[in-house]
């Protein structure tokens, strides 16, 4: 079982930017999917970003390509989400999740993922 906390979301203004950590306990963290969720407030958590475990295969939805970088230490038993040129539209709570290694795929949709964070707020002014 892995337990995941999130931090550094904030209030920023728009064109801003902000770097989301993700700390996970326990010693296997290496051998976990991890990705990034967010959810606005009225809609349904969508997918952001993930990251293979070796970090060298990622993933991004097609609204933040180009804008959101995802990485991981797994020294540092540490998943990152680095966001540029914020928008309002992304303000939501950002979730981090771990997802046990099945295979080669990284999940997209959160059933695939096996265990959340609490949740950091992150709020671009328009």
């Amino acid at each position: 079982q892995v337990q995941l906390v999130e931090s550094g979301g904030g209030l920023v203004q728009a064109g801003g930017s902000l770097r989301l950590s993700c700390a996970a306990s326990g010693r296997t963290f290496s051998s976990y999917h991890m990705g990034w969720f967010r959810q606005a407030p009225g809609k349904e958590r969508e997918f952001v970003a993930a990251i293979s475990w070796s970090g060298g295969n990622t993933y991004y939805v097609a609204s933040v390509k180009g804008r959101f970088t995802i990485s991981r230490d797994n020294a540092k038993n540490s998943v990152y989400l680095q966001m540029n040129s914020l928008k309002h539209e992304d303000t939501a709570v950002y979730y981090c999740a771990a997802a046990i290694n099945r295979g080669p795929i990284v999940p997209g949709t959160s059933g695939g993922y096996d265990y959340w964070g609490q949740g950091t707020q992150v709020t671009v002014s328009s």
